[in-house]
């Protein structure tokens, strides 16, 4: 965020800390916390430090922190070369199948682990009947067969499954405190707002720097390497849900881009920050449907009851989007269920009584109970919102069918989404594999930025990865980051801007709203400032109406992009007089910040990528086809932080596992 001028005449001045250490982990989600379990079993032996930002209490914090139903990665007795087939139809036939396949060999490693955690895994018995985690039955580790509701899907009871996880990262830590002699290596409610380059040597990072959420203090690290996980961007799209509904999203709100504008002002490269997920989910309430329909084996209709996936549909999706049309993958079910929205045989409904009632014809009273117990539990633990709109709208989904409906789009790479950076991948996978030589630059999950690697939402190009493929992508990354450190022993950090002003460029906004506070009789209007909740209303109008959002059926143009590109652009300038009367507008107006960058990022791929790569997503109405001919490719992008230029370009893809 450019300044004014804090000089703290108006605001108080707030203590600074400053903290040395060799491994700044920055996130608190699952790869945050993969990154710390890896990398105190290999620092530790050499007295390295590792040091975690969180803003949150990592308990409670990423994108599993209220729990979830389902791992939705894990191997077993599956070939990781058909997961990386399953990751590039879903992603229409443009992924890193490198790091996909790296993923692939190792998930199944961390999700053992939760289960010594004490995470419960749902079993099957012996004849064949299904156990919750409850009961008692061998470890996957031992052999046990779990319960899937999918070919790459196990059924958990996963209420406290981010709270376990988190317990071995802290456990971690504090082996890591005891092995270097460092009193604290474990900062929560500390927002990083800025990644620091090195003052002497070019492109190395070299730190990072954040506020307290909750106290008057500033924090600046100096680090030899970071793990940045900092999570995609939601809200950067208007919601559905507005006005007494604000607030609910499928993402969690928190998530506000962070890990895409730390890294793209530090110049790291990005790569398909053009692709977006747009999760088709119970309306109003954004409840996950995956369980019903992998579980359940709910089907969704429109409201005639018909499939909206074949005939006329199917025939005309074809048209526009073979041969990914024929593969049916999530973005493409999407552009089938908008086409009969359109066509007025909305809305569209999840039969989630008619999957009870065909369920109970093989069950008897004590398993339907255990099932219905099972799919309110669905929401229970990972979507609390979506059992309160049913309970308020006297909804039994067992009597009642429900409605669902594509939300807007959401930012990340770890989902059914591949925006993200572009990284070195594993060297033997990409020696076995044939992969371009260029995509291994010595260090796997590396940016381009020395010394900064990528994990979770924010590896670009390399999408279903979900919770357990986060958290192993957390340890590669960590074991990648020792390697480097240990390969550049001699590299001491240090950064340009002295504490001071880095100080003051983190208080602008306090300093901004202090100084003209009083220049209105309504603080909230105020023509020298504005106010957080303002400008991400300005934000997400733009990006809606010229990026593709609901209200436009996620349709736009090269020249609706270029208008909104212009707008943005005075919106980021307006940025910079944000004004925040407590902690909590900081907050908000630094993550308002990030999300400008995220989205801006997004849009100017949206324009270079001339086809409609992902229908149901996002359309380009001047380029409403695929096409392979000229854009099965990568869509990269720099933005250089000496000149302040983007540059998007293409790079070449490459298939790895043969079809």
């Amino acid at each position: 965020m450019e300044k004014e001028s804090c000089t703290f005449s108006y605001c108080q001045k707030p203590e600074i800390v400053e903290h040395e250490t060799d491994i700044l982990v920055i996130g608190g989600g699952m790869s945050a916390c993969g990154s710390a379990f890896e990398a105190a079993r290999w620092a530790n032996p050499q007295k390295m430090r590792i040091t975690m930002v969180d803003k949150a209490a990592t308990d409670r914090s990423g994108a599993v922190a209220m729990g979830l139903s389902a791992i939705n990665t894990y191997m077993g007795e599956n070939d990781p070369a058909d997961y990386v087939k399953y990751v590039r139809a879903d992603l229409m036939g443009i992924t890193r199948e490198d790091l996909v396949y790296d993923l692939g060999r190792h998930v199944d490693d961390s999700v053992h682990n939760f289960e010594d955690w004490g995470l419960p895994v749902w079993k099957k018995a012996p004849d064949g009947h299904t156990m919750d985690g409850a009961q008692e039955a061998p470890k996957l580790s031992e052999g046990g067969k779990p319960v899937r509701s999918g070919k790459w899907q196990i059924m958990i009871n996963g209420e406290s499954y981010k709270v376990l996880v988190a317990e071995a990262a802290k456990a971690a830590l504090k082996t890591n405190r005891e092995a270097t002699g460092v009193a604290e290596n474990h900062f929560e409610r500390v927002f990083i707002v800025k990644l620091l380059l090195d003052e002497k040597v070019p492109n190395r990072i070299a730190g990072a720097v954040g506020f307290s959420v909750r106290e008057n203090k500033v924090y600046i690290f100096r680090a030899k390497t970071i793990l940045l996980g900092a999570g995609g961007a939601v809200n950067v799209f208007r919601p559905r849900s507005v006005a007494e509904g604000q607030g609910r999203a499928w993402y969690p709100v928190w998530n506000s881009g962070s890990g895409y504008a730390l890294g793209i002002q530090a110049g790291a490269e990005l790569t398909m920050m053009e692709n977006r997920f747009v999760p088709a989910r119970f309306k109003d309430g954004y409840g996950p449907v995956g369980a019903w329909f992998l579980f359940f084996k709910a089907k969704s209709t429109n409201a005639y009851g018909e499939d909206y996936c074949v005939g006329e549909n199917f025939e005309s999706t074809k048209k526009l989007y073979s041969p990914y049309a024929e593969k049916m993958g999530t973005a493409i079910r999407n552009h089938m269920m908008m086409l009969d929205m359109k066509a007025g045989k909305g809305p569209i409904f999840m039969q989630t009584a008619q999957a009870m009632a065909e369920l109970g014809k093989t069950m008897d009273a004590k398993q339907i109970k255990h099932l219905e117990a099972e799919a309110w539990e669905d929401f229970l633990d990972m979507c609390i919102g979506q059992a309160g709109v049913w309970a308020g709208m006297n909804i039994a989904p067992d009597e009642t069918p429900s409605e669902i409906m594509p939300t807007e789009p959401y930012l990340l790479g770890s989902h059914a989404g591949c925006a993200g950076f572009w990284t070195s991948g594993p060297a033997d996978v990409i020696e076995a594999t044939g992969a371009p030589k260029e995509w291994d630059w010595g260090y796997n999950r590396m940016s381009t930025v020395n010394g900064l690697f990528m994990m979770g939402d924010i590896c670009g190009a390399s999408g279903h990865k979900f919770s357990s493929g986060s958290h192993a992508e957390g340890r590669i990354a960590a074991k990648s980051g020792i390697a480097f450190i240990l390969d550049n022993k001699d590299f001491k950090p240090t950064v340009t801007k002295s504490a001071d002003e880095l100080a003051a460029e983190i208080y602008m906004p306090f300093e901004t709203y202090e100084k003209y506070k009083t220049y209105s009789t309504a603080p909230e209007v105020n023509p020298n400032y504005i106010k957080p909740k303002m400008l991400q209303a300005r934000m997400q109008k733009i990006a809606d109406e010229y990026f593709g959002g609901t209200s436009t059926w996620y349709m736009t143009s090269a020249t609706m992009l270029k208008e909104g590109l212009k707008l943005l652009a005075m919106l980021k300038e307006d940025a910079a007089k944000s004004g925040a009367k407590d902690l909590h507008e900081l907050m908000r107006a630094w993550e308002n910040y990030h999300r400008i960058w995220s989205i801006e990022a997004h849009a100017r791929h949206i324009q270079f990528r001339e086809e409609t790569r992902y229908p149901g997503y996002y359309y380009r109405g001047d380029y409403l086809a695929i096409n392979d001919k000229d854009w099965k490719c990568f869509v990269n992008s720099k933005y250089d932080p000496a000149t302040g230029d983007w540059k998007c370009f293409k790079k070449e893809y490459k298939q790895l596992i043969p079809d």
